[in-house]
């Protein structure tokens, strides 16, 4: 398997990834505090060192056990295919907890104190949000999996471990680098998106969820039987 196609593995991993409603309305909240300019960078490269170090985990794990090896390609399959009924259970947790018509959405008791927080700890909170999360955890195993199995080099499967962080952490490095650029622009912009994304946290989750796991499965059926 060529880089290209190894990248083209990557992407709804990478995607899933990004489209993470609490971190982003996390980065956020503290753009809108006076202490951003301290903490957002924190929590940005929290995030990006987490995921980056939960995917390498898996890819240094995944290439000695042989996941690039023929014969164990059908075990990759099966795998890819459990992750994908991981992400229909977890999908199916999303949809429970929708809030009710008139009811408020029920967000983390620690956004509260989240313009109070040092950078150390807003790094922290980063690493957590990426290499501890559940979801994100599943989808570094899928990335690393795509990778171990593509029999690239030390070079190309760097290149595209970083290409999954990168992709992966658009939407949570993006926003501080737009704020701290553009930020009489953009604030309007993202005071709006978290808005939304407060109210719709719980739906946004079960799509993306939903799609991840059919797509996994269907990958995983095709390795599989292929």
């Amino acid at each position: 398997m060529g880089f290209g196609q190894v990248i083209g593995e990557l992407l709804p991993s990478a995607i899933g990834a990004a489209l993470s409603p609490i971190p982003i309305i996390a980065v956020v909240l503290m753009l809108m505090s006076p202490a951003a300019s301290r903490t957002t960078p924190g929590l940005a490269l929290g995030w990006i060192v987490g995921l980056a170090a939960a995917t390498t985990v898996v890819v240094l794990v995944a290439d000695p056990a042989g996941a690039g090896h023929e014969g164990a390609q059908p075990v990759v399959g099966w795998i890819k295919a459990a992750l994908g009924v991981l992400f229909l259970m977890m999908a199916a947790g999303q949809w429970r907890k929708r809030p009710v018509p008139g009811q408020a959405p029920e967000l983390p008791g620690w956004m509260a104190a989240i313009d109070r927080l040092s950078s150390g700890t807003a790094f922290g909170l980063g690493v957590l949000l990426s290499a501890a999360n559940p979801k994100n955890l599943t989808l570094a195993v899928a990335a690393a999996l795509a990778i171990g199995r593509s029999g690239l080099g030390g070079g190309a499967t760097a290149g595209a471990i970083a290409v999954f962080v990168a992709l992966g952490s658009v939407t949570v490095a993006g926003p501080a680098l737009a704020y701290l650029a553009l930020r009489d622009k953009v604030q309007a912009r993202l005071l709006s998106a978290k808005d939304w994304l407060v109210h719709e946290n719980a739906t946004v989750m079960f799509v993306v969820l939903l799609v991840l796991g059919v797509v996994l499965i269907g990958k995983g059926i095709a390795i599989v039987t292929g």
